[in-house]
């Protein structure tokens, strides 16, 4: 064979060995803009050392082989004895481990701690989104459970632990934990008021026997879980601890693992309860308020991994048309390839603009701030996810040939871009969730209205939009057959407001062309030609 033929030219490098955070200019700004000046020079490090670890060869590995050999689930030991465990590759431990040691579970404990957990989970599900279901959960169970401060208080310190272990023992004896949920039913999905589920008190105060079957309960070998059950009172929140305090395990009966579209690496199950025992979290009958802030916390996180896997999606795009050269140039500085990147990368800057704008609300907690997330991470939940699909099949099609191969990394990418759509409630849950802000809680649209206000006057199409919204808003007449149209206003006009008075003018001049102006078609790519495109691309380019 001639060695000639096999020469490889006119292919871009791989994307490997670089700072994934310091990399991407918008999240950098983010952190800098909504953090204390006293905390950034230790959290730009930090950041930059879990970005240095994303970029590298050896994590992207792993994060290729937790997919390529996922979770297998083995329900009984040699001998016949039930153990219910789910095996994972090493690959995978190692990954969940570096982002429970980079304090993706901590944010609670720290000052400035949503903003720079939300910053270091934008970065680090990028080698693997996988990991970020444990990892949510876990974060997002802290305020469910400082509704019980006995339970907050015995809890809390292992849920914010820097520190991984994998093994299933008492919580009691382990220098950190990690939590799953067990919500939906089959028999009502989102819908949990309809949970058949039951939960029987036992002679201890607040201890429960539960019975039942959950559809899907994410993370099975976590160490304790959040499950919604029928009580005499009603429908209430309760603790399952995996492993029981005297060591013997939990009945927690895994059923079967779903076979996914994507999100491989991490084990969704099936688990049936039967004299499984509870610790209630909260009253009786007010499971779902006891949830509420928990539902609030892995929503921001849905939103979190899609910009995440947008940002990973645009920059594997523009570093292919950087290298790459067809028709007598770089593809990158193809005015057509240029608008279609420029486009993408309008939609990775919203999305990572207003997501960390939520954090730093988290981390504010006044009540001004409070009532702006009750409406704005709904809407965030709904938009940004419902965006990702589209911006990632962009993306890969921006690779051509190769971006439809496996070894590109795009299609693992596109698989995993439908899920934060669907996980926390759907699209129309979402929109109907927003509804409810607006009718019930007025403070919710006042705090809204203050925030997108901070920027009227400085673009005359962002200025339309919010007049626009507002006639929207005030004819609620079969408003919810137009819910899906009022959520998308409300989070292009946050966004838009954000772009205005952060981005650089270039990209808040397109954003709010295209997506607020109507200069824009039904695909990505046709924006106006006049916009400085190549400045927006430019900023969103990767350095290597």
């Amino acid at each position: 064979m001639a060695a000639t033929t096999h020469t490889v030219t006119n292919q871009a490098p791989p994307l490997v060995g670089y700072d994934v955070f310091t990399a991407d200019r918008t999240l950098v700004a983010a952190v800098e803009r909504h953090l204390d000046p006293a905390l950034l020079d230790e959290s730009r490090a930090e950041l930059s050392r879990l970005g240095q670890s994303a970029g590298s060869a050896q994590l992207q590995e792993w994060g290729v082989l937790a997919n390529e050999f996922p979770p297998r689930l083995r329900t009984h030991d040699r001998y016949g004895n039930r153990i219910d465990e789910v095996e994972f590759h090493p690959a995978w431990h190692r990954l969940l481990g570096k982002g429970v040691s980079a304090g993706l579970t901590a944010a609670w404990a720290r000052p400035g701690g949503h903003v720079r957990r939300a910053a270091a989970f934008i970065v680090w599900t990028q080698v693997e989104a996988g990991t970020g279901c444990p990892l949510s959960m876990t974060h997002a169970a802290v305020p469910a459970l400082r509704v019980d401060p006995a339970l907050a208080a015995e809890w809390e310190p292992r849920l914010t632990s820097t520190l991984y272990d994998q093994e299933l023992r008492p919580a009691a004896q382990k220098p950190g934990v990690l939590f799953g949920m067990g919500m939906t039913e089959k028999q009502g999905g989102s819908d949990v008021r309809a949970n058949t589920t039951s939960a029987r008190p036992l002679a201890e105060d607040g201890t429960y026997e539960l019975t039942g079957h959950k559809w899907f309960c994410s993370a099975p070998m976590s160490d304790g879980f959040l499950v919604l059950a029928q009580a005499p009172g009603g429908l209430t929140c309760f603790l399952v601890p995996r492993v029981l305090a005297d060591g013997t395990r939990n009945v927690f009966l895994l059923q079967r693992l779903k076979d996914k579209l994507g999100n491989r690496s991490n084990a969704s199950s099936e688990v049936e309860f039967d004299g499984t025992w509870a610790r209630r979290v909260g009253e009786e009958g007010r499971g779902v308020r006891t949830i509420i802030e928990m539902v609030a916390a892995t929503r921001l996180d849905c939103a979190l991994g899609s910009a995440s896997l947008m940002r990973q999606a645009v920059a594997q795009a523009i570093h292919h048309c950087t290298y790459r050269e067809a028709f007598g140039g770089k593809l990158v500085d193809k005015p057509l390839m240029r608008n279609v990147l420029a486009d993408l990368a309008l939609e990775s800057e919203a999305a990572t603009t207003l997501t960390l704008r939520l954090a730093a609300a988290y981390d504010d907690g006044s009540a001004q701030e409070r009532a702006f997330l009750r409406l704005a991470v709904p809407a965030a939940k709904y938009w940004v996810t419902k965006r990702c699909t589209p911006v990632v099949t962009e993306a890969s099609e921006c690779l051509g040939g190769n971006g439809y191969v496996e070894e590109s990394g795009m299609p693992r990418l596109l698989r995993e871009s439908p899920l934060n759509s669907v996980w926390e409630g759907a699209g129309n849950v979402q929109a109907l969730d927003v509804l409810r802000a607006l009718q019930r809680e007025p403070q919710a649209l006042d705090a809204f209205l203050r925030e997108v206000g901070q920027a009227r006057g400085a673009d005359h199409r962002l200025d339309g939009a919010i007049k626009n919204l507002l006639t929207e808003l005030a004819d609620l007449e079969g408003v919810e057959a137009r819910a899906r149209r009022v959520v998308e206003r409300i989070a292009l006009v946050l966004q838009g407001s954000l772009l205005v008075r952060y981005a650089p003018p270039a990209v808040a001049d397109a954003f709010c062309a295209s997506r607020l102006g109507g200069d824009w078609g039904s695909a990505f790519g046709t924006l106006p030609h006049s916009l400085d495109l190549a400045a927006v691309v430019e900023r969103a380019r990767p350095t290597v």
